[in-house]
Formats: structure tokens, C-alpha cells, sequence
């Protein structure tokens, strides 16, 4: 079962490594040649430059769609290694907004730690929730609690912000259900 499984692994390494080389890193190369593009033009033909600004805005923005896409679902190695408490600090120390973090300490603990599945969930579920706060809510502060329940997780994050959140406008609050 171990070599199995290794070798599952091995493939997957293998998919992803070839699945960023054909699209996000080629993305990459061309957004370096776009900007180049610009580079030479600062002080000529504008509508060149305009042109090619347009265009390495619009490679960055697939290319960060893409390494969304293939990075969803990997944990990152701070959360499978210390647990879901140090893996959401790094998430409130990374976040734009000032984040008061309260998590359940037992959830660091060998014996209290989640079920991966679990913890993956609530990670990718703080991460999306702090990005949506950063970029959309206009908070000055946010609050994430973690607590472990019997037979249950709870998950509170709250902001000082704006509100007016719309579920058709893109796929953030989506990706919290």
C-alpha cells in the first residue's frame, strides 16, 4: 500500500509540475515579454505602451486564475505540518486588514488535530473570507474564532467593514459554501 501510494503521489507531482510548466510559467514568460514591450515604449508611442500594459494585465490575471485552478485543495505545508492554529496565524499576519485571531488551542495539539479534509476546509474557507475582506469590505479590523465542538467545528469571521457582499458578482462567496 505504501509504495501505492508514493507512487499515486509521484504522479500527482508529476501532473502538477507539468500542468505549471505548460500554462502558469508560460503565462509567466510572456508577461516578462509584455512588460518588456512597455518598457520600451515609456517614452514613445503611448498607444503601444497602453496596448501592451493591457495586455501583461490581462496574462496576469489568467495566470493567477490558472495557479488558482491547480492550487486549489493543496494545503500549504504550515498547515499539514504545525496544525490549523499556525496555519491560520500565518494567514492573519499575511492579511491586509489587522486580524484578531482566536483559535481553539487543542487544535494545535497532536491529539486535537482535525481530520486533514477538515482542516484543508477551514483553511481554504478563512483564506477566501480574509481575501474577500481585504480587497471588497473597506474594514479597518476583522475577527476570526475557531472553536472545537463535540462532533463539530465553528468558524466566525466578522468585520468592521462595509458589507454588501452579491454572490453573482464573482466567485469568492461561492467558494465559501
Amino acid at each position: 500500500q505504501k509504495a501505492a501510494a508514493a507512487s499515486a503521489e509521484a504522479t500527482a507531482l508529476r501532473r502538477l509540475e507539468r500542468d505549471i510548466h505548460d500554462g502558469p510559467q508560460q503565462r509567466l514568460i510572456r508577461l516578462s515579454m509584455d512588460l518588456s514591450r512597455a518598457r520600451q515604449h515609456v517614452d514613445g508611442d503611448q498607444d503601444v505602451l497602453r496596448a501592451a500594459l493591457d495586455e501583461a494585465v490581462s496574462q496576469t490575471q489568467e495566470t493567477l486564475d490558472e495557479l488558482r485552478a491547480l492550487s486549489r485543495g493543496i494545503a500549504p505545508p504550515v498547515l499539514t505540518d504545525r496544525g490549523l492554529p499556525s496555519a491560520l496565524a500565518a494567514l492573519a499576519v499575511r492579511c491586509t486588514v489587522p486580524v484578531e485571531l482566536t483559535v481553539d488551542p487543542e487544535l494545535g495539539m497532536p491529539a486535537g488535530r482535525l481530520d486533514a479534509a477538515v482542516e484543508t476546509t477551514v483553511y481554504f474557507a478563512v483564506a477566501e473570507a480574509l481575501t474577500n475582506i481585504a480587497k471588497h469590505s473597506g474594514a479597518a479590523h476583522c475577527w476570526v474564532s475557531v472553536a472545537n465542538g463535540p462532533g463539530r467545528i465553528a468558524v466566525e469571521i466578522v468585520d468592521d467593514g462595509d458589507g454588501g457582499a452579491h454572490l453573482a458578482k464573482g466567485h469568492g462567496l461561492a467558494g465559501l459554501d
